[in-house]
């Protein structure tokens, strides 16, 4: 079940149901006062949105379902977890929060009420989307503004008292469903920290994961989106031995990893991790270090004096220089062994290619007294 945001309509979704369809079957609606759906006058509450969503996975033949649910989706979405536990496999919480503000909201509701849905409109572009989506996607943008221009200011407002009233910190305890937390790394609206972590806090085994975009993911980064998906519900089904493979092989490749280049680098570069690299890293340590450098084969100085004459052939400085330095500090070999991959290198990769990696390396031993 996908749940959407405040503001939005089913069509939220629409670049993440073809990603998710393969694997499941998908069911989205419009939220009360939103899109295709009634608009009746005065507040709705978060219980009052849960039962809708009930209604839906009833009529649909859907006695269980997994919740994906963005912004006010995610709140409706801990709600019904929280009453119907029966009812939840999974909950995917984007970009969302258990407490806001109640001032901030009445304020907007007011405004929204005296002047229609223009008075809020660019401001609420401007969270949910990050400046370089807004003028890269400009039709993408312009979409959902039109469609919130059309929104009735009844259910709007409706739905806006549902946030502005609602109280799940209390109820976060009661969630026994596996829960993922998605933040976006640009979310102005509802970053991890004073909203997210909350969750994470509350509710008993919940994870975090940062992508990339604003505050409507489906849209600015759908592909992270429905791969958070289906990885988390996918192993709510199966278990965790995948996740628990892929910890074990990466703790195996760390270990490694240390061992050649020594622990301040390796500390160093992980705490450079971004929700960009993270992956990356995490793919690097599993195999290069532990699948590669762990073969029994050849020992760590072959390996060593291996990747130096590959990565001179390669003109690849950087990590060239990197094994100069981590294996003269860490004895893995001396100087004169260097010396002679390199007069090797000249024969076999060419004289230019070894006329810089002397000059690299000289830098480095310099650097190392």
């Amino acid at each position: 079940m996908l749940l959407t945001s405040i503001g939005t309509d089913l069509s939220l979704y629409d670049p993440v149901v073809p990603l998710l369809t393969p694997d499941f079957r998908v069911i989205r609606l419009d939220t009360r006062g939103h899109g295709a759906s009634d608009a009746p006058a005065g507040d709705y509450s978060l219980d009052l949105l849960a039962d809708d969503v009930l209604a839906v996975m009833d009529a649909a033949g859907a006695d269980k379902a997994s919740l994906c649910g963005t912004s006010l989706g995610g709140m409706i979405a801990m709600t019904l977890a929280a009453k119907a536990p029966e009812r939840v496999e999974a909950l995917v919480l984007a970009c969302t929060s258990p407490a806001m503000d109640p001032a901030v909201w009445n304020q907007r509701l007011a405004l929204i009420r005296a002047e229609g849905m223009g008075a809020i409109v660019e401001a609420v572009m401007g969270r949910f989307f990050s400046d370089a989506f807004r003028a890269q996607h400009p039709e993408i943008v312009e979409t959902v503004r039109a469609g919130m221009l059309a929104q009735s200011v009844d259910g709007y407002a409706g739905c806006g008292a549902a946030i502005r009233d609602m109280a799940l910190l209390d109820r976060l305890s009661a969630i026994v469903a596996p829960t993922l937390v998605v933040t976006g790394a640009k979310d102005l609206a509802t970053p991890f920290e004073g909203h997210g972590q909350h969750i994470v806090a509350a509710v008993a085994g919940a994870r975090h994961i940062e992508i990339g975009g604003a505050h409507l993911p489906s849209l600015e980064a759908p592909t992270a989106l429905a791969g958070a998906v289906r990885d988390f519900v996918r192993e709510v089904r199966r278990g965790t031995a995948v996740r628990e493979a892929k910890d074990t092989l990466f703790e195996a490749g760390l270990e490694t990893r240390r061992k050649v280049l020594g622990d301040a680098w390796v500390d160093k570069s992980l705490a450079k991790r971004t929700a960009f690299t993270a992956d990356y890293q995490a793919m690097i340590t599993r195999y290069a270090w532990n699948e590669i450098w762990g073969r029994p084969g050849l020992d760590h100085r072959t390996r060593r004096l291996l990747v130096l004459a590959i990565c001179a052939s390669l003109a690849r400085w950087e990590e060239f220089r990197l094994h100069v330095r981590a294996g003269l500090e860490q004895g893995g070999f001396t100087q004169d062994e260097l010396k002679e991959v390199l007069m090797q290198t000249a024969i076999y990769a060419g004289v230019p290619a070894a006329n810089t990696a002397f000059t690299e390396a000289a830098e480095v031993i310099a650097e190392l007294g």
